[in-house]
């Protein structure tokens, strides 16, 4: 049975690879680096793996991942038991959800979301809806906020509704652009903005 106090560093293991570096993971949990690097360090000897590998920026390693995904499994697991016996509350600590949303959910709906959700800490992974399920099928997040409606093997989908884009424009541009209304022809031509690469909503 794994001894779930000492591998609790996994959660500092974590902290680093989302950071990037020790030094970034100590000021988020307002602690020294070294005390981080000291217990990251205890836990792979006592394992006898790596499980960060240091660089510019600090990546996880295969076992890394596997452990930090089933700890948190057990955190939920935990959190769920806390609802039918509230005695544990003062012991235990909120689980922490990891999940991939798109920027735009992120801007408008999901902070509130989140702020109705209580007992819970979130991380969040920024990507785009087509591509945040692919952060779920990685076993690197426990939730995506997608754009498809396929469930990921192991997984409930539940639809959140349908979000709205209305395509915006200064006067200076429409009037440069499309002199002869708004059409597929104007459009085709004229320059947009999109959010990165990934973003491919103009050109549907």
């Amino acid at each position: 049975m794994l001894d779930y106090a000492q591998l609790s560093a996994l959660f500092l293991a974590a902290a680093v690879v989302r950071a990037g570096s020790f030094e970034r993971a100590a000021q988020q949990l307002n602690v020294t680096p070294s005390a981080i690097s000291q217990r990251v360090k205890l836990l792979e000897e006592r394992l006898g793996v790596v499980l960060v590998v240091r660089g510019q920026p600090c990546t996880a390693t295969d076992v890394c991942q596997r452990l930090c995904q089933h700890v948190e499994q057990v955190a939920l697991l935990e959190n769920s038991l806390q609802e039918s016996l509230p005695s544990l509350q003062a012991k235990s600590q909120p689980a922490t959800l990891r999940i991939a949303v798109n920027a735009d959910s992120l801007a408008t709906w999901f902070i509130k979301a989140m702020a109705r959700t209580e007992g819970y800490l979130f991380d969040l992974v920024l990507d785009d809806e087509e591509h945040s399920a692919d952060w779920l099928r990685r076993g690197e997040v426990v939730a995506a906020v997608t754009g498809h409606s396929t469930p990921i093997q192991g997984c409930d989908c539940h639809s959140l509704g349908a979000q709205r884009y209305v395509a915006t424009t200064s006067p200076e541009y429409c009037a440069r652009w499309f002199t002869d209304g708004f059409n597929e022809a104007a459009a085709v031509r004229a320059p947009c903005l999109i959010f990165n690469q990934k973003d491919r909503l103009q050109a549907e």
